[in-house]
């Protein structure tokens, strides 16, 4: 979920949204956490997947809910560690936040009843983030 604190709604829509936070598991290496990697995420709020693998608390479950999530989906939301949020929150970009839809973001708003994000969505060119996201997804070449 792309959210700066003390940022405007109206500026990115993510900080109205949170769907994302409460619709997939959030699971990332173990080196992410703060046992480990001072500034990492806290790692009270994790839970251990396997040997290599932790997931945010509250994400592994039949309706999945991370627990650094802080108000109410579709209207209100921040991440409570957005600082030190794990790469996979990092990596998931809205839909239009860089010029492109993610279907995975409108799949998750869908299921709280919150329409696909559209680009007039994101204001001007100028309130959408600037920063390009992560590497493309590898695929082999023809």
């Amino acid at each position: 979920m792309s959210q700066y604190r003390g940022e405007s709604p109206q500026r990115n829509p993510c900080l109205s949204c949170g769907a994302c936070c409460a619709f997939y598991r959030c699971t990332f290496h173990w080196s992410e956490a703060d046992d480990v990697a001072p500034e990492g995420i806290p790692v009270e709020m994790t839970v251990d997947m396997t040997v290599f693998r932790r997931a945010m608390k509250g994400t592994n479950q039949e309706r999945p809910r991370c627990v650094a999530l802080d108000g109410e989906i579709g209207h209100s939301v921040a991440c409570a560690i957005y600082e030190r949020r794990s790469s996979t929150c990092r990596d998931f970009p809205a839909s239009y936040a860089y010029g492109e839809r993610n279907v995975r973001c409108d799949k998750a708003r869908l299921a709280h009843g919150l329409p696909p994000l559209e680009p007039q969505d994101w204001g001007t060119p100028f309130d959408a983030p600037q920063i390009p996201p992560g590497p493309k997804e590898l695929r082999p070449v023809a």
